[in-house]
């Protein structure tokens, strides 16, 4: 977006702002204004899908807050996934603000920013687990919860006009095998101390009961992994340091060698080690030392759980990996669930390593996965335990949001707000309510530029994808006489006996011209672009991008 209005954020009232993770999981970018001040939570990132060809990462577009870079006191981030934490990088130059973070989403985010060249530009401030701190006009607590990675925290804004929980990505596991439990009893004080607002994850809404305990997944890959008797790649995502542990809990138990193979995998066993939160788990092998080991001693951990291009086990499964093989008799377990829109890219995965007469396993098959997201009886405690007078569903569908707010209405909440993003919520004083709106969009990182995600260029990208591209070119005189025939060139489109056909389409659109018209340039490109896709909609049904190049002699 270009420009924003004033800031819709009066000194005498405390609002809530979404550019991204409202109504979508993912991109999750969070503001929280004040006394004229903004505060701004999470700066995460969305995986592409196929609509957006060459582009593997969107996120939010800043411009609002970018407009009022100077009242952005700083940023603060729940934790290190990358819907929470990937936009930084990016959107960083154009923010320039403190960044807050707990030792471990501190050192994941420090690896990310070596990689962008900003490791000595953006400031981080570490802030302890349960550690309280001031942004601005805000005085902020975090509480710890668990999820699927290690240091998951909500995060308590205290005003005067009353206080909010952002509760970021949770869960109630009574078993996380990696870092603390929830802290009930900050969130029973919270709910005691009287709390305003609760911003919270909707992810998983609408599926009842608990959402399991990474204890009991790791149960079920010792025992899983104990019957295969060749290679075993486990998939899952990069982030869950518990399931790591897991992995190399049953290589330990059924004499295998547990390596990782991808390198975000890395990046997360580099942050996790040096934070504390691998402590008696051996060493990894590396992609290399795998390649020697006997089938029924390999154990390998992968990324590619959601068919990403170019990650491990797709590069494996295509066999295109310079190190890694997998055979007919090997078995390949998906320790992940299957982010919705990814469907077509795991089927094709699935289908390539099923082609090699590798096993598959799923959490349709056994229970190898669990989520990070709390499930409808967690909701249910943490409103029972908190009490908030106004829930605002975020991290989720507009389904999941509707979810919550029914589910928080039965919990005696007084007020519910179903937002969206780019809606300003006013929390306080009175009741709650949208009082505005700003322009919101998505960026997307295509190479080293980032683009409107809705803009001409990836339009006219699409476009060619699923409508080829045509180019011609006229040499005419100043009084608009062809001086040679028309060359017209045709991609991604048919056209074995149509460039010939096509020249004389586009040198009979120039005939039917006025001698007048003959003589601007722009009514000659017109007339040639629309002759060739009129041409080419009548014969093959597509309307390619079309460009016309003029030359006058």
């Amino acid at each position: 977006m270009n420009g924003a209005g004033p800031a819709p954020n009066r000194p005498d009232e405390l609002a809530f702002l979404a550019l991204g993770g409202v109504g979508e999981i993912g991109m999750n970018l969070s503001l929280y204004g004040y006394r004229g001040r903004w505060l701004m939570i999470d700066c995460g990132i969305s995986f592409a899908d196929d609509t957006l060809p060459g582009v593997d990462v969107i996120m939010p577009d800043p411009a609002f807050i970018e407009a009022h870079a100077d009242a952005l006191d700083g940023l603060v981030v729940t934790h290190a996934h990358e819907d929470h934490i990937g936009a930084i990088q990016y959107l960083w130059p154009r923010l320039k603000c403190p960044v807050y973070a707990t030792p471990f989403t501190a050192a994941v985010l420090r690896l990310k920013l070596i990689e962008a060249g900003l490791e000595h530009q953006v400031p981080i401030t570490e802030v302890p687990l349960s550690g309280k701190f001031a942004v601005g006009p805000f005085e902020l607590e975090l509480i710890t919860l668990t999820h699927s990675i290690p240091e998951p925290n909500a995060v308590v804004l205290r005003t005067p006009l009353g206080t909010v929980l952002h509760t970021g990505d949770w869960k109630f596991d009574p078993d996380p095998l990696v870092g603390d439990l929830s802290d009930m009893a900050a969130l029973r004080r919270l709910g005691d101390e009287g709390v305003l607002a609760m911003i919270c994850d909707s992810t998983n809404a609408l599926r009842p009961g608990e959402s399991g305990s990474e204890a009991d997944v790791r149960k079920t890959l010792i025992d899983l992994i104990g019957q295969k008797k060749n290679r075993v790649a486990v998939a899952c995502f990069a982030s869950n340091v518990a399931r790591l542990a897991s992995i190399a809990a049953a290589a330990q138990a059924h004499d295998r060698h547990a390596a990782l193979v991808g390198r975000s995998l890395w990046r997360i066993e580099h942050a996790a080690r040096e934070t504390g939160y691998l402590q008696g788990v051996p060493p990894f092998l590396t992609e290399e030392e795998a390649s020697y080991l006997p089938r029924e001693k390999a154990l390998l951990i992968c990324t590619g759980s959601q068919g990403e291009p170019r990650s491990a086990l797709v590069r494996i499964a295509a066999d295109e990996h310079p190190e890694i093989v997998l055979e007919d008799g090997d078995c390949a377990i998906f320790s992940s669930r299957i982010i919705p829109g990814n469907e077509r890219a795991i089927g094709r995965l699935h289908n390539a390593l099923a082609s090699l007469g590798v096993e598959i396993v799923t959490e349709h098959d056994a229970p190898v996965h669990v989520s990070g997201h709390p499930a409808q009886d967690e909701l249910i405690r943490m409103y029972q335990t908190v009490r908030p007078k106004i829930a605002v569903p975020v991290h989720g569908e507009a389904r999941h949001l509707m979810a919550q707010a029914r589910l928080a209405e039965q919990c005696q909440v007084s007020q519910t707000i179903v937002t969206r993003n780019g809606e300003v919520v006013k929390l306080a004083p009175g009741p709650a309510s949208v009082i505005g709106e700003v322009p919101t969009g998505r960026l997307a990182a295509d190479a080293n530029t980032l683009l409107d995600a809705k803009g001409e260029t990836l339009k006219n990208r699409q476009r060619m994808v699923f409508n080829g591209a045509a180019l011609a070119t006229l040499v005419m005189d100043r009084a608009g006489r062809l001086l040679a025939p028309p060359q017209v060139t045709v991609e991604g489109v048919p056209s074995e006996d149509s460039g010939e056909a096509l020249a004389a389409r586009v040198a009979q659109a120039l005939d039917e011209l006025g001698p007048r018209e003959r003589r601007d340039d722009d009514k000659v490109r017109e007339a040639a672009r629309l002759a060739i896709r009129r041409s080419l909609r009548d014969w093959h049904g597509k309307k390619p991008v079309t460009q016309v190049h003029l030359v006058r002699i």
